[in-house]
C-alpha cells in the first residue's frame, strides 16, 4: 500500500514538473513534438531510475559512513553527468534518429534538476532504496505524462488559429499554467 502512495504521490499530486517545477527546461524545450518528448521522456526514465540508485548506495555506504554527507551534491552531480554520457553514446549507436530529435536537450539531462531533485529528495524523504527506485520511477512517469500531453496540446495549439501576440511560448506558457491548475486538482489524495 505504501508504494501505491508514492507513486500516485509522485504522478499526480506532487508532480515533479507541474508542482515542484523542477525539470522546466526540457518542459518547454523538448515539447514541440510528441515523438521527441517521448524520446526525452525515455531518457530521463532511465538516469533518474539508475541516478537514484547509484546516489542512494553513494550516500549509505560512502558518505554517511566516511562522515562527508555534506558532498552530496557534488556526488550525485558527478553521477548523473556519467550516466548522461553513457545514455548519450548507447543512442547515438542504437537510435541515431532520436539521438538528433533531441539535440542539445540530451546532454541538458545532466544539468536536469529533476534528475538531481528526485535523488536528493530520495534521501531527504528517508527512503530505503526499493522505496527509493519506486519514487523515482514514479517521478519518471510523472514527468512523461506532463512532457507527452503538453507536447500533444502544443502540436494541436499549432493547428489553431492564435492570436499573433500569442502564439510560440506565450500560449505554451499559458497551457502550462492550465496544466499546473489542474494537477493541483489532486492535492488532497494521498
Amino acid at each position: 500500500m505504501e508504494y501505491i502512495l508514492i507513486i500516485i504521490g509522485a504522478v499526480f499530486v506532487n508532480n515533479i514538473v507541474l508542482a515542484q517545477f523542477l525539470g522546466i527546461c526540457p518542459y518547454m524545450g523538448v515539447s514541440a513534438k510528441v515523438s521527441t518528448s517521448v524520446g526525452m521522456s525515455g531518457a530521463v526514465m532511465f538516469v533518474m531510475t539508475l541516478a537514484t540508485i547509484v546516489t542512494y548506495l553513494i550516500y549509505t555506504f560512502i558518505l554517511i559512513p566516511f562522515g562527508i554527507p555534506y558532498l552530496q551534491t557534488i556526488s550525485y552531480i558527478l553521477v548523473i553527468a556519467s550516466l548522461v554520457q553513457m545514455v548519450e553514446i548507447i543512442l547515438k549507436k542504437v537510435s541515431p534518429a532520436l539521438y538528433q530529435a533531441l539535440g542539445i536537450f540530451l546532454p541538458l539531462i545532466t544539468t536536469n534538476c529533476a534528475v538531481l531533485g528526485v535523488a536528493i529528495l530520495t534521501i531527504q524523504k528517508d527512503f530505503n532504496l526499493m522505496e527509493g527506485i519506486v519514487y523515482a520511477i514514479a517521478n519518471a512517469i510523472g514527468f512523461a505524462l506532463a512532457i507527452v500531453l503538453f507536447a500533444g496540446i502544443r502540436e494541436h495549439l499549432d493547428l489553431m488559429d492564435i492570436p499573433k501576440g500569442m502564439r510560440g511560448a506565450p500560449a505554451a506558457l499559458v497551457v502550462a499554467g492550465i496544466m499546473a491548475l489542474a494537477f493541483m486538482g489532486f492535492a488532497g489524495l494521498v
